[in-house]
C-alpha cells in the first residue's frame, strides 16, 4: 500500500518535475490532501474500494466536505 500512494503522490509529481512543490508534505511545499474514510493502511486491501472521500483540500481551501453534501 505504502508503495502505491508513493507512486500517485511523489512519483507523480516527479513525473511532472514538480517534486520540489508537490508530491508530499513537507515544509515550502503545497498541501492539496484528502481525508478518506479509513485508514487504508490498516484495513484489508479487499475493502479499500468502500473508503469513502470525507474532505478534499486544494490550495488551503477546502474545495470538498461531505458532511456538506
Amino acid at each position: 500500500m505504502a508503495q502505491t500512494i508513493e507512486g500517485y503522490t511523489l512519483g507523480a509529481a516527479f513525473a511532472a518535475h514538480r517534486e520540489k512543490w508537490e508530491g508530499s508534505l513537507e515544509p515550502e511545499k503545497l498541501a492539496d490532501l484528502i481525508i478518506v474514510s479509513q485508514n487504508i493502511f490498516e484495513i484489508d486491501p479487499h475493502k479499500i474500494g468502500d473508503t469513502r472521500v470525507v474532505l478534499t483540500i486544494v490550495g488551503g481551501r477546502v474545495v470538498y466536505n461531505a458532511d456538506t453534501k
